[in-house]
């Protein structure tokens, strides 16, 4: 058996009533034909929207297909053990032209109750935001179900929401359960559990072009919210150039961040893990053993749990995030 690389994938394009074109004028990506782009699912296990390899000897592969012939191999051990030839976190750009509805996802027991597979936690890191760009994230005040209701009944929930301003390098975190909205002006890249399950609970009264709302899941999310408001919404880091530098360690997955204008060199001999690079800023080029590729802002790379070392040299400065599962 040939022996795995890292990996470059063909992006998934999502249609959205709330898109717009930063997919096409900042990140350099062809989402044609469709009119504009909400989302890009750059690398996704998720049955239907798998994407598909694009370089090497397993280019025309999906996702899960390399999972279940590579298996530990290519996710790790553990991975393997926890979530078989699904591939467990779904990474995608997300670009809001306008409001995305407020709504929330359930945890990985309400989504075994129900079941629809995984629950779903995931992460923000904001590439570009207008000035004034806003997030929601949480309640403004405490909150029970009681008082929740109340103002959902009003349609006055947007009175009890959190709101964050967005800027360029910001890190948000939003656990299952936690009520949110990305406002317009905003592109992100995400990262999350493996599934595509959301209970929409407003939707700011608007229409598509044939003059429908799109569907509400207000029953299905009332379960699901989580009326914990913590400390803070906004995940703090500390810039260090040329180190990697944590953002999030979550049960679900790992983040980190690197910032660097000299080349690094990665071990991950110790990694029981697939790592993901996602390009958040500047052109890279990556040596992970014979295999030689490169990557710019947008674009992902899967690195099996196989490999070993891996030298990252950037051009100029560049930012990348690294994703793992620990």
């Amino acid at each position: 058996m040939n022996e795995l690389y890292p990996m470059k994938f063909k992006p998934r394009f999502k249609d959205k009533i709330w898109g717009g074109d930063r997919m096409k004028t900042i990140l350099g990506m062809d989402y044609s034909p469709l009119p504009n782009c909400g989302e890009a699912w750059v690398l996704s296990g998720v049955p239907g929207s798998g994407t598909r390899v694009t370089n090497g000897f397993l280019k025309g592969n999906e996702l899960n297909e390399l999972v279940e012939v590579y298996m530990e191999d290519l996710v790790g051990e553990a991975a393997f053990e926890q979530y078989g030839n699904e591939f467990p976190l779904l990474v995608k750009f997300i670009d809001s032209n306008d409001s995305l509805s407020i709504q929330v996802h359930p945890d990985d027991a309400l989504a075994a109750r129900r079941g629809i597979g995984n629950g779903k936690s995931e992460m923000w890191y904001i590439l570009e935001a207008e000035p004034g760009a806003e997030i929601i994230s949480g309640f403004n005040r405490k909150m029970d179900a009681k008082t929740y209701l109340e103002f959902l009944g009003k349609n006055k929930i947007t009175e009890i929401l959190n709101k964050e301003k967005a800027h360029k390098g910001d890190v948000f975190y939003i656990p299952a359960g936690r009520i949110h909205a990305l406002g317009p002006g905003i592109l992100l890249a995400e990262i999350q559990q493996t599934s595509d399950t959301t209970y929409r609970i407003y939707d700011w009264d608007r229409v598509d072009d044939k003059g429908k709302s799109r569907e509400l899941h207000q029953d299905l999310a009332l379960e699901a919210i989580d009326f914990t408001v913590p400390d803070s919404y906004r995940t703090s880091y500390r810039k260090v150039l040329n180190q990697t530098v944590s953002l999030i360690d979550s049960p679900h997955f790992t983040t980190q961040i690197l910032d660097f204008d000299k080349a690094i060199k990665k071990d991950y001999s110790e990694l029981d893990s697939f790592v993901i690079y996602v390009c958040v800023e500047g052109n890279i080029r990556i040596e992970c053993g014979s295999s030689l590729e490169s990557m710019k802002k947008g674009e992902v790379l899967l690195i099996p749990a196989t490999a070993g070392n891996v030298f990252l040299s950037p051009s100029k400065e560049c930012k990348v995030l690294e994703v793992f599962i620990s």
